[in-house]
């Protein structure tokens, strides 16, 4: 099965990071179905190039979130009701590391914390405008 992950070490993210915030949102987004398997640590490692510890340290953190159950032997499944409530949760961690991003890139530009907030405020007032109508 062809991988839909990857990673660019010269991101200044760490690997494990990106890997894991990109399943989730797999996940989140349906891209990876209720029960499926993902690849193996050893075939996911060679396919993105990378330590297998990296992936193997993904797995453990996905699985220690309830994001994913791994059976010794069979592999690495996407938990049943991941779907639900954990799903979300990745959703939010997605877009949490995606607004400190936002925010540490306004920070390094010298934006105050004042602009900054009244940014932030003006761009959700814009994407969310339909809500409040």
């Amino acid at each position: 099965m062809p991988t839909i992950f990857t990673v660019d070490p010269r991101s200044g993210v760490p690997l494990y990071v990106q890997l894991t915030e990109q399943i989730k949102r797999a996940i989140a987004l349906g891209m990876l179905a209720p029960g499926e398997q993902l690849p193996t640590v050893k075939a996911l490692a060679l396919e993105l190039t990378v330590n297998p510890n990296t992936v193997a340290r993904v797995y453990r953190e996905l699985e220690r979130d309830g994001v994913i159950d791994t059976s010794p032997g069979r592999g690495s499944f996407v938990r049943g009701d991941a779907a639900g409530s954990e799903a979300r949760r990745a959703v939010a961690d997605v877009a949490r590391v995606a607004f400190e991003a936002a925010v540490r890139e306004a920070k390094s530009l010298g934006l105050s914390r004042e602009e900054t907030q009244e940014l932030m405020a003006r761009t959700i007032a814009r994407w969310y405008e339909t809500e409040t109508q």
